[in-house]
């Protein structure tokens, strides 16, 4: 089991990144016992929930929030509980009778999530908002994408996923062990748009120093050079270069058979379309996977572009064991990785125990 193993934390049911965080830290080997509404299972997706893979891991009560009985289980729990977070607008929980003095009232070292887009406060903070529109005000999609396209999104991953949910899990991870230390528990603002903003530190770093353009395929790494680029292959596959360094720049020309460039003009961005079309002709002469086994065996920096469904059958993804069948259907298996304490998924979603056996296993008395 996990690292987390031994801690439990409560989960109020909601979807995207309180998904992803519950998903990590379950992974991890804590114990998260998800909240839902009675007969509906939350899952942001008109699918079966045994296909909402960001629930596994997960023991699942139903309990109505709206009602004494309901509230009354959630603060029994807290008292039991080492973490809780929720997803809902600022001052939601407090309506309730389930806001951070409620619940801490309960348990003094308890540490309390919360995840939102906007923030817990500010102008926006009571605003409704998707994973794109956290996303389009952080400014992720003008550093994305090539001169003269629109905004470019990512669905889900620069937000909800990493700029939300692991964010959140960040923060419960970090507030767990200062409680360890200090004894006293404290309340997480994690926002969607804090953690994206906060991705784009690097960014700023290169825009002060005048190495990153505001302007779109402008800068090394947007698209405007030749050497960190996607080139179409002769079955219509794509190889990703990425040779930044003028040692594995001449490597992958070398093997790739191109001799008429120079290499010593790599950085001249004069001198860029030549190397461009003369990789762009090369790369159409053959297959993406010929190419990929032929630059995958030196330091050149170039790998194929994969979709999800081709990742089982490359050779160091089935090496480091990525992908895991649980409960008949393959997913992607926890990370990181731990050499002692070895994380894993207990189960798909839905849980695997009834809400009396669980809630016994937590110290309630249940007829």
């Amino acid at each position: 089991m996990g690292p987390l193993k031994g801690f439990r934390i409560i989960e109020i049911a909601g979807i995207g990144p309180g998904q992803y965080c519950g998903m990590l830290l379950s992974d991890l080997g804590a114990e998260v016992l998800r909240i839902e509404r009675p007969g509906q299972a939350e899952t942001g997706w008109d699918i079966p929930e045994k296909y909402n893979l960001m629930n596994r891991g997960r023991s699942v009560v139903e309990a109505d929030l709206k009602s004494a009985e309901g509230r009354n289980l959630v603060l029994k729990l807290c008292e039991k509980a080492d973490a809780l977070f929720e997803g809902f607008r600022p001052g939601v929980m407090e309506r309730l009778g389930l806001g951070p003095d409620d619940c801490m009232k309960r348990n003094s070292r308890l540490v309390y999530g919360r995840m939102t887009g906007w923030g817990q406060d500010g102008p926006l903070a009571e605003r409704a908002g998707h994973d794109a529109n956290f996303v389009a005000l952080s400014g992720i999609m003008e550093v994305i994408g090539k001169s003269g396209d629109g905004p470019v999104y990512p669905p889900m991953l620069a937000g909800d996923l990493a700029g939300g949910g692991a964010y959140l899990a960040i923060g419960i991870l970090a507030a767990l062990l200062e409680t360890s230390r200090s004894g006293q528990g404290q309340v997480i603002d994690a926002a969607i748009l804090d953690g994206a903003v906060s991705m784009l530190t690097p960014f700023f770093g290169l825009m002060a120093a005048g190495i990153w353009s505001q302007q779109k395929g402008e800068s090394l790494l947007d698209g405007a050079s030749p050497f960190v680029a996607a080139y179409r292959t002769r079955d219509g596959g794509h190889i990703f270069v990425s040779p930044l360094e003028p040692k594995f720049f001449a490597l992958m020309l070398e093997t790739m058979g191109i001799d008429d460039i120079d290499v010593r003009r790599q950085y001249d961005t004069a001198y860029w379309p030549v190397i461009s079309r003369r990789l762009e002709e090369t790369f159409a002469g053959r297959s993406r996977d010929v190419w990929a086994k032929a630059l995958e065996c030196v330091d050149a920096c170039c790998t194929p572009v994969l979709n999800p469904s081709e990742l089982q059958g490359h050779e160091h993804i089935q090496a480091r064991k990525l992908l895991v069948e649980v409960d008949g259907l393959e997913q992607p298996a926890p990370a990181p990785r731990f050499y002692r304490t070895v994380p894993e998924v207990r189960h798909g979603p839905g849980g695997s125990e009834s809400a009396r056996d669980l809630l016994n296993r937590w110290g309630f008395k249940t007829p």
